[in-house]
C-alpha cells in the first residue's frame, strides 16, 4: 500500500496480528482504567493465541482487579530510529480472566514468560473488537 497524505500506511487486520505474532521481543503496553476511571498503561509481556492477546499477571496486581472483564487497549510498536521507520498496533477489546482449568493448561504451554519478577498466575485474554495498525516508511 502508497502512504496517505500523512506519509502512514494503513496496516490490515491480518497485517497487524501478523506483526505481533512475529514480533521478537513480545513486550506491549496494556491501557486500562484504575478503580478512579483515571488512565493507566503497564507494559505487559505477551503472546498471540488465535487472534487473542494473552497477558500473565501477578494476583491482585492492577491488570487482575481491573482488566478482567473491562474494556481495554493494547499496543504493541517497533521503532528503528535511525532510519525513522515503523509500526504500531492498536488492539481495543476486553480483557477475560480465564477460570476454566482446562483452558489455563492450554495457555499455560505457550511461550509466555514475564520478564518481572515474582509469580504471574493470572492469565487474561484480550478478546479484539477494533485491530489496527499503521506503518511509517
Amino acid at each position: 500500500m502508497a502512504p496517505d497524505s500523512t506519509g502512514l500506511v494503513t496496516l490490515s487486520e491480518q497485517e497487524c496480528l501478523r506483526l505481533l505474532r512475529t514480533h521478537p521481543v513480545a513486550v506491549g503496553r496494556l491501557g486500562v482504567t484504575d478503580t478512579d476511571g483515571h488512565p493507566i498503561i503497564i507494559p505487559a509481556n505477551y503472546r498471540l493465541d488465535g487472534d487473542t492477546v494473552v497477558v500473565r499477571t501477578a494476583t491482585g496486581s492492577v491488570l487482575a482487579e481491573r482488566a478482567g472483564g473491562h474494556k481495554v487497549a493494547f499496543e504493541v510498536d517497533e521503532i528503528d530510529p535511525a532510519w525513522q521507520e515503523g509500526w504500531s498496533v492498536l488492539i481495543q477489546g476486553t480483557a477475560v480472566r480465564v477460570s476454566d482449568e482446562d483452558e489455563l493448561a492450554r495457555l499455560r504451554r505457550l511461550p509466555l514468560h514475564p520478564w518481572a519478577p515474582g509469580e504471574r498466575p493470572v492469565y487474561l485474554q484480550i478478546v479484539p473488537s477494533v485491530v489496527t495498525g499503521r506503518r511509517i516508511t
